[in-house]
């Protein structure tokens, strides 16, 4: 089964929510909309606003197709650049108008890239993770210090930066390595669904791996440890 046929068999499911994404069918855009679309997706905070029979507020975006979702997800309603997609930032004010379940991929793929595709894996029990040493230990350059944070300094800079306390929207599946798996806290516990919704209402994003953000992190703690170390 590919990625178009999980996503048309959980969509007859109930699925409806990715993220701070909302899956909208054709039939429930405003009444005065008169555009021939099969899906319509806007951010989680504006369904009402794009289902209205009002019309949208002239300061929307209306994007038709997939591929504006890049665009729209790249930057925050402060406009500061959104280092990760999993960030719950998402700006609002904008509708987009989808013709094929193709096209539905593809703009959740530009919202959430791999998202979809990483839900599958594990749905499917393929997907592969990376823990945290393993992800150091590939480092070089100015981020190969990263490798020497302290297991401590790890499971603190997790729960200092991970989670939706920190605007970080993802279930973490890594660990620090195999016999280190992370502290219980709130980002620990995180399944992924930012909105309280269940499965298959809404689909988890996943973090395989710790992102670039996380490791530079790593390294300024690192760095900090070093120091605190050569003080003593």
């Amino acid at each position: 089964m590919n990625q178009l046929s999980w996503l048309s068999e959980q969509l007859a499911k109930g699925f409806h929510r990715i993220g701070q994404i909302e899956i909208l069918h054709g039939d429930q855009k405003p009444a005065n909309d008169r555009s021939d679309v099969t899906y319509v997706l806007c951010h989680e905070l504006d369904i009402e606003v794009v289902k209205s029979t009002k019309g949208l507020p002239s300061d929307f975006i209306i994007a038709t197709g997939p591929d504006r979702a890049r665009e729209l997800s790249t930057y925050s309603p402060e406009n500061e650049y959104r280092f990760t997609k999993g960030q719950m930032n998402l700006r609002r004010n904008w509708v987009m108008h989808l013709q094929s379940l193709q096209e539905l991929l593809l703009a959740l793929e530009g919202f959430y890239p791999s998202s979809f595709a990483l839900w599958v894996a594990q749905q499917r029990g393929s997907l592969e993770v990376q823990n945290l040493r393993d992800k150091l230990n590939r480092q070089t350059g100015m981020y190969r210090f990263a490798r020497s944070i302290s297991n401590e300094g790890a499971q603190q800079l997790i729960q200092n930066v991970c989670g939706p306390e920190h605007q970080c929207a993802k279930k973490i599946l890594w660990q620090i390595d195999e016999g280190n798996p992370l502290d219980d806290s709130a980002a620990s516990r995180f399944n992924g669904i930012g909105s309280g919704l269940a499965e298959p209402q809404a689909i988890p994003l996943l973090c395989r791996e710790a992102c670039n953000h996380f490791v530079a992190e790593c390294r300024k703690v690192s760095k900090l440890e070093f120091e605190q170390k050569a003080q003593q």
